[in-house]
């Protein structure tokens, strides 16, 4: 492995251990508050966000695809449960909009592009559990493990390349949510899907969160009208 390589791997499981980290600090210090241009903005609903939970759920899906929605056609969305979406092509055309905006905008390395579908105001996109000052935009390029920004940028794009996970079908609150590893038991994952799991981290990275019971890396979301509503690491 290039030495470069190794550096980012490193940093990516440095960032995992931050993000359990922040899963405490969260849990016992409640949400903060975002300023922007100074006036105090209140984080979106922690209910809009997806938080892992203990994986006991089974997950009704066909062995043989394991992007497969669980039953088939609308059966599915008989309940708020969180399924594992299908193909790119049956997301709602708002949301592959949106996907591929986001993508091209983080493979152009063009964060200013990004500003728009990030938002501001109460449908600013959130990009912390735990608040943070400043511009978001600025805020974004800081997560990464590089100056100019390129590792997160890179982690959007493998993020977005997953599969997906719908979570509340069928509710006004329905949410596309990428990668589908949010909603599926680690210690049930394939072969195949271990794979995919490790384009996005380490191996170490993967025994961590089995011992915290929960895929907590990043991971994005964007609702039915295209709006894109998160992109979080941790719990």
């Amino acid at each position: 492995m290039m030495q470069g390589t190794g550096r980012v791997r490193q940093n990516r499981r440095l960032r995992l251990l931050c993000a359990i980290g922040l899963a405490v600090v969260v849990v016992t210090a409640g949400p903060a508050h975002t300023q922007i241009g100074g006036d105090p903005i209140a984080p979106p609903p922690t209910d809009i966000v997806p938080l892992p939970e203990p994986f006991n759920r089974t997950m009704s899906q066909d062995p043989d695809n394991p992007l497969a929605v669980p039953g088939g056609g609308g059966d599915a969305f008989d309940s708020a449960d969180p399924v594992v979406g299908g193909g790119i092509e049956e997301l709602p055309e708002a949301v592959r909009r949106t996907r591929a905006m986001i993508m091209e905008a983080a493979q152009r390395a063009d964060f200013e592009a990004l500003r728009p579908l990030i938002g501001s105001g109460e449908e600013m996109t959130q990009l912390s559990l735990g608040g943070y000052e400043g511009d978001p935009v600025a805020f974004l390029r800081s997560l990464s493990g590089d100056q100019e920004g390129h590792e997160i940028l890179a982690i959007l794009i493998e993020v977005l390349e997953a599969g997906y996970a719908i979570y509340d079908p069928g509710t006004p609150n329905e949410t596309f949510v990428w990668p589908y590893f949010v909603a599926t038991p680690l210690e049930d994952l394939s072969p195949t899907q271990r794979v995919d799991l490790f384009k996005l981290v380490t191996s170490g990275d993967f025994e961590d969160m089995r011992a915290f019971g929960a895929y907590i890396f990043y991971r994005a979301g964007i609702s039915p009208d295209g709006r894109w509503r998160f992109f979080v690491a941790g719990d």
